[in-house]
């Protein structure tokens, strides 16, 4: 009897682990690996115990920073040359993003003496790359999001096909005598918020083990959905990430 009760305590306890775990929706979920120059990149996302968004993320190991091909500045163009898109999870379907954008720019890109330096663009978009690539009407491209769904002192720059417009942050150190390291643009299309852009300088991602930065927040959203408030860089064997993270739950309106 005593034996027989031990194995019924047993396999009670082993089903309730089972159901716990099934109950967990949490973990970390990883896109492909995609090759950059000798080196690869990914997607992450990491979800909480409920399935929701804690973190969005790109990882580019060592061996792709050391390897990308660095011109001589000078401002360069916008061009679809050395872009990469990476797919996320199927996990990552709980949140607004589709993949991620991984723009190299060996020469910078305009304006001349801001944004010249190599970097690269970190597009996380909200729409597939089928519907980003037909983002090419002139109107739609220069079409406005009105000011409450932006953060404060965000501005409309020149869109860019199959992109969309960019929108700065005037405040950032860059568009006021300062060098440029790293800011966070927004992009449309159609008057829609279509990505979220960290820019980032490939020396800084080279140089930074531990980096953190708020989010400018806009007033209102048109979609509903978790947004991130913060930027997140960190570094840990031979792999940089760059995260968005602190998700808060934003209703449109």
């Amino acid at each position: 009897m005593k034996k027989t009760f031990l194995v019924l305590f047993t396999a009670i306890t082993a089903l309730s682990a089972c159901n716990k775990n099934d109950d967990n929706k949490g973990g970390v979920f990883t896109g492909p690996e995609t090759a950059v120059y000798h080196g690869k990149a990914w997607t992450w996302i990491e979800l909480n115990n409920q399935g929701s968004i804690d973190k969005a993320a790109i990882s580019i190991n060592d061996e792709a920073l050391n390897s990308v091909t660095v011109g001589t500045g000078g401002g360069g163009t916008h061009h679809h040359d050395d872009n990469i898109v990476l797919k996320f999870h199927p996990k990552a379907d709980v949140t607004l993003f589709d993949h991620i954008g991984l723009d190299w720019n060996p020469d910078g890109h305009p304006p001349a003496g801001v944004y010249d330096k190599p970097h690269f663009d970190l597009h996380y978009y909200m729409v597939t790359p089928e519907v980003r690539e037909t983002f090419l009407d002139p109107a739609k491209l220069n079409a406005g999001i009105p000011a409450e769904y932006l953060p404060a002192n965000y501005f409309g720059g020149d869109p860019v096909p199959a992109m969309g417009k960019h929108y700065v942050d005037l405040t950032s150190p860059e568009l006021n005598g300062g060098t440029f390291t790293q800011t966070f643009i927004h992009g449309s299309y159609d008057g829609k918020l279509v990505f979220l852009e960290p820019m980032i300088t490939l020396d800084f991602l080279k140089a930074t083990t531990n980096f953190e930065r708020a989010l400018p927040q806009p007033a209102k959203f048109k979609k509903s959905g978790y947004y991130p408030t913060k930027l997140r860089v960190t570094k840990a064997n031979g792999v940089t990430n760059v995260i968005l993270e602190g998700f808060v739950y934003r209703s449109a309106s």
